[in-house]
């Protein structure tokens, strides 16, 4: 069994879409950083997307007995193309039907020079799969984006892109899912806060 502990980056305060934009992470509250990273396996991996609010929250919770992984960038949020670093108001003046149909019926539906919901988890999906195979029977901490830990919820639950996106993941909150076999899935917890 791999245990897989995602874990969303920190804050970044950011009052518009970011996905791939590389923007930082307020990672001052010190008291539950400590907490999450007492929490977590001690004896474990851990990864992160490329994106620094990510590498810089999982730098913040490794601890000794970690083993850090190359970053990968695989686990990056959507891609929200034109929409990144647009606030929420000015993608439904530009794109109001798209927009609406984007979070309203996730799936095959794409951002502008971006990508759907579909294509980010068939993304995540990939890595987890290989990474399922290559450290079988490991504890995986990854600090990812709220997207991608949705991505895998969904996966797990076995439930549409709708239901999955109806969960709340708040920042450094830990979703724990095991992977059991092929396709079995269980899932742990979701947005835990220590």
């Amino acid at each position: 069994m791999t245990t897989w502990h995602w874990v969303r980056h920190g804050p970044t305060h950011e009052k518009s879409f970011v996905g791939w934009r590389d923007v930082p992470a307020d990672l001052s509250d010190i008291a539950l950083i400590d907490r999450v990273r007492a929490y977590l396996p001690a004896d474990a991996l851990i990864v992160s997307s490329d994106l620094i609010r990510s590498v810089h929250t999982a730098d913040a919770l490794t601890a000794q007995g970690h083993t850090r992984l190359p970053h990968e960038p695989a686990l990056r949020e959507i891609n929200f193309g034109v929409w990144d670093g647009m606030r929420f108001d000015a993608v439904a003046a530009r794109d109001p039907q798209l927009s609406r149909d984007f979070w309203e019926k996730p799936g095959d539906i794409v951002a502008p020079e971006g990508e759907s919901w579909n294509q980010t988890m068939a993304r995540v999906s990939a890595v987890v799969d290989r990474m399922n195979t290559t450290h079988a029977g490991a504890h995986i901490i990854a600090v990812a984006h709220f997207g991608v830990i949705l991505t895998q919820v969904q996966r797990a639950l076995g439930v549409s892109a709708s239901a999955a996106m109806a969960h709340k993941i708040d920042n450094i909150s830990v979703t724990t899912i095991k992977h059991r076999g092929p396709e079995h899935w269980e899932v742990d917890r979701i947005n835990h806060l220590p």
